[in-house]
Parts: C-alpha cells; structure tokens; sequence
C-alpha cells in the first residue's frame, strides 16, 4: 500500500526541485511500499549490507528458500554453515541468528516502536548485535515508512546525489546532508526516487 504522505511528496519535491522533477518523472506510478513484517524487514537489511541490490536479492531468495519460513523460531534453530551456504558472511550468519533469539524471546518487541520518534528508535536498535545506524535506517524506511530519513551512509543515495546534483564528482556525507535540507520533510521519498533513478528494480528490505 502507498504510503499516506506519498502524493503529497512527490507533489512538493518535484515543485521545489527542477532535477527531482524529472526523476520523479522518470519512475512513474512506483512508490515505496512496506513488507510490514519487523523481522524480515530487519533481516533484510542485515543481508543487504555493503553490497548491491541486486545480490542482495540473490542472497535472499537463497535463504529464504532454506528457512522455508523467514520467522523468528525458525531462523534462530539455523546452523550458522547453512546460512553461509547460502551467500551469507560468517557476520551476517550470526547477526542473523542474533536478531532471531531476541524477536523469539520478546526481547525487540516492534509494537513498542510506532510510539517512538526516528532518533529514538535507531538508537533502540542499534542496540542489537548487527545493527548500525545504516540498518535503523532502512528500517525506519521500509518498515515504519517514515517519512523523513535520510540516510547518509548508504553508497546509493551518494551516487545518486552524485549523478544528478554534482556532474559526477564525488560528494561528501556532509554535502549530502545539506542538500537534503532542502527536501525536510520529505527526505524518505526524495532517498527512494534517487535509489530509484540508479536501478530499476525497487528498492525494498
């Protein structure tokens, strides 16, 4: 389902921003869309750090097929070679198995987090073993869908801004967060438009 705020965002994006006009544009009627499971959306991101969207795709379908069902009990049971079987790092594998004893203990309890402001709730998360900001983030994204993160350590967010906003040149975290000022408070759904203009495929944890 489409976020609540999305139309509204897209309205005032593409009449503050001429280049985001045209990337809005471009990606048609797609639009962010939540799984709305906590723990897939978590493990999700755990999987997709630091590589590309695409193999982190793969990596997933991999994984999900050996888990049967990506739930809390089941994945906590998995052997930490079988999920390294299936594209994981030793890493991953247990922070993989981490997040899932402490879903299936109550220890993260996600009905708690709606209440919760963003800052809040990265810092509750980052808690858990695996999860840096960058995770919390996507989170906050793809789970909770709220509507103004930006996230500045994620690689493609950076090459879009790059593309679109700097001929190319690299750009700085700092850069990247003042340019993102002037999308508050929507800086979730200019983050998704610019994934989107590098890669067809929507971007979802």
């Amino acid at each position: 389902m489409k976020p609540h705020y999305w139309d509204d965002a897209r309205r005032a994006l593409a009449r503050s921003d001429r280049t985001m006009a045209t990337i809005i544009d471009a990606a048609g009627d797609a639009h962010l869309a939540s799984r709305g499971d906590a723990f897939q959306t978590l493990a999700r991101s755990i999987v997709g750090q630091q590589i590309s969207v695409k193999a982190a795709q793969s990596v997933w379908g991999r994984f999900a097929a050996k888990a049967g069902e990506v739930a809390p009990p089941r994945v906590a049971r998995m052997r930490a070679s079988t999920l390294r079987a299936c594209g994981l790092s030793e890493r991953k594998a247990g922070y993989l198995k981490d997040l899932a004893a402490r879903f299936a203990a109550g220890e993260v309890d996600p009905a708690r987090w709606p209440g919760l402001d963003d800052e809040d709730i990265v810092a509750e998360l980052c808690c858990v073993r695996g999860i840096g900001r960058w995770t919390a983030e996507m989170f906050l994204i793809f789970n909770l869908l709220r509507p103004d993160v930006w996230p500045v350590d994620d690689i493609g967010l950076l090459r879009g801004i790059e593309r679109h906003y700097r001929g190319g040149r690299q750009v700085s975290r700092d850069e990247a967060r003042a340019l993102g000022e002037g999308w508050r408070p929507w800086r979730t759904v200019a983050t998704w438009y610019l994934w989107r203009s590098l890669d067809p495929l929507p971007v979802e944890y």
